[in-house]
């Protein structure tokens, strides 16, 4: 037996969702079919809005629904401090862990070849320019401890050699491999305070 079209529509919107396949997607679009109509206005129009209000910090990348966000607004931080991560989940992370005062740069990316990902396809040349512009003093790179992080890492610190800039990676208690999406705000709390000198 096939699905009414509609109730199969659904289920193929909800299979595009990153670790959705056919039986997730199946209870997902029964769920919704249980909401009452409040609950489908709420969740259709959080949709749209999603896409239509959310963009990019002009200055950090990380995202907003205005041109500056609000941790790039907030002037109680640590200007001379930026902690540099590959996306907005894992600055949001560091904010859940509460142990850092400074500001942030969203690379969007990380470098890796084998996925033709080079580093002016990320964010690189922006945090070069901001670490000149808003006389920055240290750079935290807090990015995934990966073959691609590591890359990435190593990219920046020769950048800034020859700087005043110090150059910090986040410390162990991060596994190798580990992706900083899934770890918790203790782990991330400890590696940011024990962070190692690079340069």
């Amino acid at each position: 037996m096939k699905y009414p079209k509609t109730l199969q529509e659904l289920i193929e919107c909800y299979k595009m969702l990153p670790g959705i396949g056919e039986k997730n997607a199946e209870r997902l679009a029964f769920a919704t079919l249980k909401f009452d109509e409040e609950q489908i206005e709420c969740f259709s129009s959080s949709i749209k809005e999603v896409k239509q209000k959310i963009r990019k910090c002009n200055i950090c990348n990380n995202l907003t629904e205005d041109d500056i966000c609000e941790i790039c607004k907030d002037n109680s931080r640590n200007s001379e401090v930026l902690c540099v991560v590959e996306n907005t989940k894992n600055l949001i992370l560091f904010e859940k862990a509460s142990i850092f005062d400074g500001r942030y740069h969203v690379l969007e990316g990380l470098i890796s070849p084998m996925e033709g990902i080079n580093p002016e396809d990320i964010k690189i040349n922006q945090l070069i320019k901001r670490i000149k512009e808003e006389k920055i003093k240290e750079v935290i790179l807090a990015l995934t401890p990966s073959i691609e992080g590591e890359t990435t890492s190593a990219y920046i610190l020769k950048l800034l050699e020859g700087t005043n800039v110090a150059v910090t990676k986040i410390a162990a208690g991060i596994p190798v491999g580990a992706d900083m999406e899934y770890l918790d705000p203790l782990t991330i709390a400890r590696a940011m305070e024990g962070r190692n000198k690079l340069s």
